[in-house]
């Protein structure tokens, strides 16, 4: 399967305000890989995924990152973000812009793939929402 995808318009979609911590949007959804664009909500804590290495292009917004040993930066529209699986991270909003992101995980990220450093911050049910792209 191929396809053309318009990320500002698919970014636009997002509610403005959510239940969970992200809502994301698949683009493709193959086991050796899956893209999604997806908007962050409310600061997410410290989390790992441990079956994918993940890279998030920054559509809109800034925020602070927490990626392994790296000291917190900020990071903005344009940047590439890549870190292999099993690494801690965390992000903090800096902007009222949303901070959406092009996401590729390979290989592919199973939704309940989220697992919190501290885990009374969260569920694979309180992280994420999965919205059709139309």
């Amino acid at each position: 399967m191929s396809g053309v995808f318009d990320i500002n318009e698919i970014a636009k979609k997002f509610p403005g305000n959510a239940d969970t911590m992200l809502i994301d949007t698949r683009l493709t959804d193959e086991q050796e890989a899956s893209c999604r664009v997806f908007r962050i909500y409310v600061d997410v804590p410290a989390h790992y995924h441990k079956t994918c290495d993940e890279y998030l292009l920054i559509v809109s917004g800034r925020g602070k990152f927490k990626i392994g040993e790296m000291d917190w930066f900020e990071a903005k529209a344009g940047q590439l973000i890549f870190f292999k699986k099993s690494t801690v991270h965390a992000i903090t909003l800096l902007d009222a812009e949303p901070l959406v992101f092009l996401a590729v995980d390979t290989p592919r990220r199973d939704p309940k793939d989220i697992h919190f450093v501290n885990p009374a911050d969260g569920t694979p049910e309180t992280f994420i929402q999965t919205r059709k792209i139309y």
